[in-house]
C-alpha cells in the first residue's frame, strides 16, 4: 500500500510538474486564414509545451495597439510595410520575429469580367490604410493603367497618381469592408484575406499583383520579448510541414506560405 501511495505521489509530481512548464500565451490575428492557421499552429505548439490562446480582431489597428500595451503578447496578420508604416506612425516598441504566409491582392468586380471593361470614370475602392492603398494603387500602376509619383516608393495614395488613363475614382474604405463594397463600385482591391473570408477565389479576380515579398505576413512581438524561448517554440511550430500542407491544403493557393 504504500508503495501504491509512493508512485501515485511520484506521479503528481511528475505532472504538476508537466503542468507548470506549459506556458500560456495569447496571439492576437484577423478572422479568416490568419486565425484559422493559428489553430493548427496552436496544436502543433502545445506538443512543444506553448499554449496558444488566439483573440480576433475585426481590423488592423487594434492588434497592434494591444500588443504594445501588453494584453497580447504577438500577433500574426500583417505584413512588414504596414508594421513599419504603424511604428513610424504610433511609436509603437513592437518587432517582427519571423514570417508566415503571402496573400496576393486582387482587384475584383460584380460589374465585369475583365480589368479591361472597366468603363472610364470607373470607381475603384482601395485600402484606407497608407501601405495597403499604395499596393492596390502599384497593381495599377504595373499595368500601366495609372502613374504614380516614384519618389513615394510603396508609400502612395490616390493624391500621388500622376497620370490616370481612364480617370478612375479610387475610393478609400476600410479593408474589411471592400468585399462587401463590391455591389457599390466598378471593382475593389481586396486583401487576401479578406477575399477568402468573403468567398472570393483568386480565380474570380480581374486584376492580381502575384506573390510579392515586400507583402509576406509575419508574427510580431514585442521588442522586449523577442529573444524570449516562447518566440523560438511558436515561430518553429508555425514553420513546419504539417503547417505548409495544411494552408496547401485548406486555401488552395489564395494563401502562399512564405518560409
Amino acid at each position: 500500500m504504500l508503495k501504491k501511495t509512493l508512485i501515485a505521489a511520484g506521479l503528481a509530481v511528475l505532472l504538476g510538474a508537466s503542468a507548470a512548464a506549459a506556458e500560456t500565451i495569447k496571439i492576437g490575428a484577423t478572422p479568416g486564414p490568419h486565425a484559422q492557421i493559428l489553430e493548427k499552429v496552436k496544436e502543433i505548439a502545445a506538443t512543444k509545451g506553448l499554449d496558444i490562446e488566439i483573440l480576433e480582431f475585426s481590423d488592423y489597428v487594434v492588434p497592434n495597439q494591444a500588443l504594445n500595451d501588453g494584453e497580447l503578447n504577438a500577433n500574426s496578420f500583417q505584413h512588414k510595410p504596414y508594421l513599419d508604416n504603424q511604428i513610424a506612425d504610433r511609436k509603437y516598441d513592437i518587432v517582427d520575429v519571423g514570417y508566415t504566409v503571402n496573400f496576393p491582392m486582387g482587384i475584383y468586380s460584380k460589374k465585369v469580367k475583365s480589368v479591361d471593361e472597366l468603363p472610364d470614370g470607373a470607381t475603384i475602392g482601395i485600402p484606407n490604410d497608407p501601405t495597403n492603398g499604395g499596393r492596390a494603387l502599384l497593381i495599377f500602376a504595373d499595368k500601366g493603367f495609372i502613374k504614380l509619383d516614384e519618389a513615394k516608393g510603396l508609400k502612395v495614395g490616390p493624391a500621388d497618381v500622376t497620370e490616370n488613363k481612364k480617370n478612375f475614382k479610387f475610393v478609400e474604405l476600410d479593408a474589411a469592408q471592400l468585399p462587401r463594397s463590391l455591389d457599390d463600385v466598378d471593382a475593389s482591391a481586396v486583401n487576401g484575406n479578406y477575399a477568402v473570408e468573403a468567398g472570393l477565389q483568386p480565380t474570380d479576380a480581374i486584376l492580381t499583383e502575384g506573390a510579392k515579398a515586400p507583402y509576406v505576413n509575419l508574427i510580431a512581438v514585442k521588442t522586449a520579448d523577442k529573444d524570449a524561448p516562447w518566440v523560438k517554440t511558436l515561430v518553429e511550430s508555425y514553420h513546419t510541414p504539417e503547417v505548409k500542407a495544411f494552408v496547401d491544403e485548406t486555401f488552395k493557393g489564395a494563401v502562399v506560405t512564405s518560409w
